[in-house]
């Protein structure tokens, strides 16, 4: 199977192109596309999190763990929290992604399970959706997708590496071929608690206006990141003209 600097050099490199691509020609916000450049990076190595040991499981944490809070505080603030609460929230997001999500992954996945799957790709790329909350449906789903290409980008290689061509006239399938790219798995309860999950993040996703709304949440202007520049200077400009009499 291809190694850690494999995964994240080529998910790295996918993320580029993507925000590239999305801010040269869609005219997506520039730090949008950073944001999406590097979510996709890191999520060529959230396959891993069903291993053991190793680097990516302690790399992917560590990056969740701070990464998330910081995604999360928009939708916190639509919420009214004030500073301390959201520091205290963020605080708890560490904690439970960096000591407990591990340990969770651990003990009730097995590597190249389900989660080395396309309908585990589509849980992360809900999940982002989610976290990343913005009045914005159109960011919030560009987000949701580079999370979506790093993941795929990971099972892929995993993939072309399950084809043994060293020292043969034919290419030999290995044993690991057919166990990342997959709908489902030998596991009948991994398949149900799979598909479960991602059921569940479905109706949420759908129904997160009306649970923001029963909040209360006021939306967020993101109008100073979403409009061109120059639109504001123009419109600064008429309204700094001299009034003639």
């Amino acid at each position: 199977m291809a190694d850690f600097k494999t995964h994240i050099t080529t998910s790295t490199v996918i993320g580029i192109g993507y925000g590239a691509g999305a801010f040269l020609i869609w005219d997506v916000p520039f730090q949008q596309c950073v944001i999406a450049a590097g979510l996709c990076s890191v999520a060529g190595m959230l396959p891993d999190l069903d291993s053991d040991t190793g680097i990516p499981v302690r790399e992917t944490l560590c990056f969740l763990s701070a990464v998330i809070p910081a995604l999360m505080i928009p939708r916190f603030e639509a919420l009214g929290m004030t500073p301390e609460h959201i520091v205290f929230a963020s605080v708890v997001i560490y904690v439970v992604f960096r000591f407990w999500v591990g340990k969770l992954f651990k003990r009730y996945t097995v590597h190249r399970g389900m989660w080395h799957s396309i309908p585990a790709a589509a849980i992360a790329g809900l999940a982002t959706y989610l976290i990343s909350f913005s009045p914005e449906f159109g960011i919030r789903i560009f987000k949701a997708w580079a999370v979506v290409m790093g993941f795929l980008t990971h099972l892929l290689l995993d993939e072309l590496y399950s084809v043994d061509l060293k020292g043969r006239t034919l290419p030999r399938l290995k044993k690991s071929s057919g166990t990342a790219l997959k709908f489902f798995s030998k596991s009948a309860w991994g398949n149900f608690s799979t598909y479960g999950k991602l059921a569940i993040l479905v109706v949420i996703a759908m129904g997160d206006s009306n649970l923001m709304s029963f909040f209360d949440a006021q939306p967020i202007n993101l109008q100073a990141i979403t409009e061109p520049t120059s639109e504001y200077l123009g419109e600064l400009g008429k309204e700094l003209q001299p009034v003639r009499r």
